[in-house]
């Protein structure tokens, strides 16, 4: 079940055209739960950095982050679970951008890699 869940993920990263290299580490802890990490480099030298930890028994992942840098990796937004702003509505969840924090739905690859290419064909 854990390998389909990633074997999706690969398939809804090369849905994107901007997508130019794709760097991913697996690891499966049992049929159910895994961890993987990730580098995505679009065709502007901008990366995605992201990280899930996911039980296929559970809808929302046990943890998550995806850091979007420019091409000197400089940062320009990140969504995570870390629980460190509970002040938040929607806690844990959450969206860094600037210099600041505000609340955010989970979110999935598909919706990141969506944000990032509505973003560079802005630009």
């Amino acid at each position: 079940m854990i390998e389909i869940y990633f074997f999706n993920l690969e398939a809804v990263i090369k849905e994107f055209p901007n997508v130019r290299s794709i760097s991913l580490k697996k690891k499966i802890y049992n049929v159910k739960q895994g961890y993987i990490n990730g580098s995505i480099i679009f065709e502007n030298g901008h990366r995605l950095a992201f990280v899930e930890v996911k039980d296929t028994d559970v809808k929302t992942k046990i943890k998550y982050s995806y850091q979007y840098m420019d091409e000197k990796s400089d940062f320009i937004f990140r969504y995570d679970n870390a629980p460190h702003h509970h002040d938040i509505t929607n806690f844990p969840h959450h969206k860094h951008e600037f210099d600041t924090v505000k609340a955010s739905f989970e979110p999935t690859l598909y919706n990141i890699l969506l944000e990032i290419f509505k973003k560079q064909r802005k630009l």
